[in-house]
């Protein structure tokens, strides 16, 4: 494995505070995480919030235009909110380009009739509530890989499960991929092993853990990691830009996701929230600019996938039932 902090690459400001006196202690490798996506690189990009394909189109546009590397694109509002021909039109798009195109699986808690998830506690958040929830992912989740999806994106754990079922028994496509929710992301290495063995391909975890949080998964778990470098405000807001560099080399393999901080929320998406929802898709991309422009002026932008690169490699999986 290539050390993301060899000689050539420096840490921001690493040059004007050794000068006066104040550089940082070198980093440990021990920390690096040994693990890479199949096929070379440590690290792919994610456009979230593409809420249509007016939106994707957008991204698709301005990604070019800013010469920003793509490999995943995903929606918020679920398989639900969008019509047959607006899956295939987006699945299509997404595929000339060679990218993954991942949407939600719905319904979820925080939209459901229990009161519990508007308590204090927010009870069980935003989960499948009941079997006919349950159902409804996994209505969602054949209908769109019959359209042509090919990465689904999940918030309960009985969710992921019985669509890692699905897929090893053949009702749903063998090469579909689960992506665990930010809204469920795992906060230690126990349990991100678990979403590992339910049957995700990747995982989001909370932008708010610690460097030393990345490293103590690695140390568990080689399943793909997806992080907000920046977040959304009602997932903290926080902007990790500077610390990108050092995100991939403790947590790769990585999916850099660029999020948008003092941005409204726009799920479940409709036409009414159409101006919103273009500029912040816009402003997205430009987010996954200036942290690729900060990568490359610290000599830390190699090891990034190829382009196209989806599969997330061998995974550890709990066996299923015959």
């Amino acid at each position: 494995m290539t050390d993301v902090f060899a000689p050539a690459v420096r840490r921001p400001g690493e040059h004007a505070l050794t000068a006066l006196g104040l550089a940082a202690p070198a980093p440990d490798p021990a920390d690096a995480s040994p693990h890479a996506f199949p096929g070379g690189g440590r690290w792919r990009t994610e456009i979230p919030s593409c809420e249509g394909p007016e939106a994707l189109a957008v991204v698709l546009a301005e990604s070019a235009r800013l010469d920003v590397p793509v490999h995943r694109i995903s929606q918020g509002s679920g398989v639900w909110m969008l019509t047959d021909a607006e899956i295939t039109e987006m699945a299509g798009a997404s595929a000339e380009r060679g990218i993954e195109l991942c949407l939600f699986t719905g319904p979820r808690g925080t939209w459901d009739t229990g009161g519990s998830v508007r308590s204090d506690s927010r009870g069980a958040g935003v989960r499948a509530r009941g079997h006919d929830a349950v159902a409804g992912c996994v209505e969602d989740a054949v209908r769109a890989t019959e359209l042509g999806v090919k990465c689904l994106l999940v918030a309960d754990e009985g969710v992921l499960w019985t669509l890692h079922r699905a897929r090893t028994a053949g009702v749903l496509p063998a090469d579909t991929t689960l992506k665990v929710s930010a809204l469920i992301g795992p906060v230690n290495p126990a349990s991100y092993a678990v979403y590992e063995h339910l049957g995700a391909d990747s995982v989001n975890v909370p932008s708010d853990l610690t460097l030393a949080h990345l490293t103590e998964i690695r140390r568990l778990s080689a399943a793909p990691m997806d992080m907000y470098i920046e977040a959304p405000d009602d997932l903290g807001g926080y902007v990790r830009m500077y610390e990108v560099a050092e995100l991939i080399r403790r947590g790769a393999p990585l999916y850099l996701k660029f999020g948008l901080s003092k941005a409204p929320g726009i799920y479940p998406y409709g036409h009414h929230l159409r101006e919103v929802t273009l500029a912040t898709a816009r402003e997205r991309v430009r987010r996954g600019r200036l942290a690729l422009d900060l990568l490359q002026r610290h000599g830390a932008d190699g090891e990034m996938a190829p382009l196209g690169s989806r599969l997330p490699g061998p995974l550890r999986r709990f066996d299923t039932p015959a």
